[in-house]
């Protein structure tokens, strides 16, 4: 029976593997510390965190996230630990969140390799706090226990780890930081959070939403191991996919500033006040259901797969909630089919190790007999688990091939049929399609990878050698081509996708080493002007998009938006700059960090096509400007993470088809518009 513990409370452990569960509305970062009898930090080597995320006996999370599972093995920590502390705390840097009071209750479970919960506690009573002691597992008199905490530090990590007598607190605390802030920029941004109202219909019922979710963390019962696509429950966000409302259609100047780094759904005001979601057109009510387009499921079958399976006041956004759902199923299916068979592996190594441990049974043919029967249930665990995931694989893989074809443009693939019937839209969409995601565990299975439009940060397209997820290696020129027409093919997207007029193109090139795969773009007449080249070009377009932003941001922040020029350009600007950080003199590079880190909230975004190392000359200077982008890759690489779990996922770019002609088509038509609109 699970023990629901109140602050002070404890409760004690049988086991000395255990998993520590951790369930926030918004991404937190979680750590393990071991202490002595006195509760005290001896070094910065007894603190497992993102960015060391292994110590004896424990193992964390590498990424701050909604939902975490650490690994604690309390026979492995050393004899003079009394101590293991679960630490819980708000990233820094961002837009976030920055107290506890302005997100949900965080809640953790302390539970057996096989799910199975001991002991749980919901870290009430925050306010102003923004690092927290949430539980300890400390030993008494040879038994471990575990108890509930909650001790709440306003002053963050650097004050919490101070009160446990860590030297170098301020030092550890900003290695943390640094290391969450890189695992962030990796993230793929989920969307914001729906109401309960806005669970995709594939469940029987609307339950209350669980902690990840945004809801309030949950009273009552355990929480149980992460279920299977075909099994939500009310912490399980496989149903949740996506906001239940549209984003609005808004003017190329925002009146807020958005949140760049959030990872995962916000389920609480921020401190700068709370952010509205809602269509300024619309009523502020939940959307409809999807209309019932399939007939019931026979009993004991799984309900027959339909395009646009979710909530939505459009079939554009059912059709993205459920891309979204799908993604997070996956990502979740996966986790359970990973803790399962780790789950498998630890059983038969404790059950080889009492093999061995005994003198009697370590040689001869009850020796064997006992490996070979850990070998086998190990063997039946791990098939078990596959089963079950190969079925959530087969319901996902149906739903992809049913939603695939049903996508809009901004959501399809170049090779989707819905490109030839292409017309230059009158609205901005919800989201733009930017390439597929894959795990190891389901190659069949893809995953658009949708971003909200507006774009809320930049793109960096990695143009460094470097090899791909399939083992082959691809040489620095070759990966500079690939990166420049992945940018083009990008950009084309967006161009397409947006009304005409309201999107605009700049491009800087110093060298001129772009111009073959620039050619769709500067043929078709799409761009704003020919692209800049040397560093007298790179000054014009930098000192005017700068300029740009400083006069909206001035506008917007007086309350005189329209005080703007006669003539000033409300289309949202995008900057292509290729080569970086050839041609960029310092003042040049000092404005490109302030376009990545003010552009996006007044309409002017960056694609930067670089090869990081090409720039190591300035040091930890631009370290910032990087992490502010989201890195893409010209060739599949394992280098995004979603905001639940934390996955590695396989990205692969959104390409034309070899000796397709669709993306000079699709130009040429909005080519045409723009000159009928000037």
């Amino acid at each position: 029976m699970t023990a629901e513990l109140v602050r002070g409370q404890n409760h004690p452990l049988s086991q000395a593997r255990l998993e520590v569960r951790i369930s926030a509305g918004t991404p937190i970062v979680a750590a393990a510390a071991l202490g002595d009898e006195n509760g005290r930090i001896h070094g910065v080597e007894w603190v497992a965190h993102p960015g060391a995320p292994t110590q004896p006996g424990l193992e964390v999370s590498r990424q701050a996230a909604a939902d975490h599972r650490l690994a604690v093995d309390l026979d492995a920590v050393p004899e003079t630990v009394h101590r293991v502390s679960v630490l819980l705390a708000l990233p820094v840097g961002g837009t976030g969140p920055v107290r506890f009071a302005s997100v949900a209750a965080p809640f953790v479970a302390v539970t057996g390799l096989d799910g199975e919960e001991i002991a749980s506690y919901t870290v009430t009573g925050l306010e102003a706090e923004s690092a927290v002691v949430a539980l300890e597992l400390y030993r008494r008199q040879g038994a471990w226990k575990v108890r509930a905490v909650g001790q709440g530090y306003a002053g963050g990590l650097a004050e919490l780890l101070t009160d446990q007598g860590l030297t170098p607190a301020h030092q550890l605390a900003g290695s943390i930081n640094d290391a969450v802030a890189q695992g962030l920029a990796r993230s793929v941004q989920a969307p914001p959070p729906r109401t309960a109202d806005g669970d995709r219909s594939r469940q029987a019922a609307a339950p209350a939403l669980g902690p990840d979710q945004g809801g309030t963390a949950p009273q009552t019962g355990p929480v149980p191991p992460v279920p299977p696509y075909g099994g939500q429950t009310s912490g399980s966000p496989g149903q949740s996919g996506g906001p239940g409302q549209p984003t609005p259609q808004q003017p190329s100047y925002p009146a807020a500033v958005p949140d760049p780094d959030a990872v995962t759904q916000p389920s609480a005001p921020t401190a700068g006040g709370p952010i509205d979601y809602s269509h300024p057109r619309r009523q502020n009510a939940a959307p409809p259901p999807p209309p019932p387009t399939a007939p019931p499921a026979a009993p004991g079958q799984p309900a027959q797969p339909v395009a646009g399976d979710a909530t939505g006041w459009s079939m554009e956004e059912r059709l993205y909630n459920q891309v979204w759902g799908m993604f997070e199923d996956l990502a979740r299916t996966t986790a359970a089919y990973r803790s399962a068979v780790d789950f498998a592996e630890s059983r038969m190594d404790k059950e080889l190790e009492q093999v061995l441990s005994d003198p009697r049974s370590r040689i001869g043919g009850q020796g064997d007999a006992a490996r070979e029967a850990a070998r086998a249930r190990h063997a039946e665990l791990v098939a078990q688990a596959r089963e079950a995931l190969d079925r959530d694989l087969a319901q996902l893989a149906a739903e992809a091939d049913v939603v695939e074809p049903a996508l809009p443009p901004a959501y399809a693939r170049w090779d989707n049929p819905v490109w030839h019937g292409y017309r230059v839209p009158m609205e901005m969409p919800m989201a733009l399609r930017l390439g597929d995601l894959h795990l190891p565990e389901a190659e069949r299975v893809r995953i658009p990878m949708l971003v909200r439009l507006p774009l809320e940060r930049g793109l960096w397209i990695d143009s460094g050698a470097a090899g791909s997820s399939d083992g082959s290696f691809t040489d620095s020129p070759t990966m500079t081509r690939l990166a420049m027409e992945t940018a083009v093919a990008h950009a084309a997207r967006l161009l397409a996708v947006h009304p005409v007029g309201e999107f605009t193109v700049h491009v800087i090139d110093p060298a001129g080493s772009g111009a073959q795969a620039l050619v769709p773009l500067v043929q078709t007449g799409v761009l704003a002007a020919p692209p800049a080249l040397g560093s007298a070009g790179v000054a014009d377009v930098l000192g005017r998009l700068t300029q740009r932003v400083d006069l909206v941001q001035m506008a917007v922040r007086g309350g005189a938006a329209d005080s703007l020029p006669p003539g000033f350009d409300t289309a949202q600007q995008l900057l292509i700059v290729n080569d970086f950080p050839h041609g960029f003199d310092d003042r040049a590079v000092n404005q490109l960090r302030y376009l990545a880190d003010e552009g996006p909230a007044f309409g002017v975004h960056l694609m930067m096509v670089a090869d990081r190392e090409q720039s190591s000359g300035y040091g930890p200077l631009l370290d910032p400007l990087w992490r502010s982008l989201l890195r893409l890759t010209p060739v599949a690489d394992d280098h995004l993470a979603d905001p639940w779990v934390g996955h590695a996922w396989t990205y692969e770019p959104a390409l034309v088809p070899p000796g397709s002609q669709i993306l000079q088509q699709v130009l040429h038509q909005v080519g045409a518009a723009r000159t009928k609109f000037k």
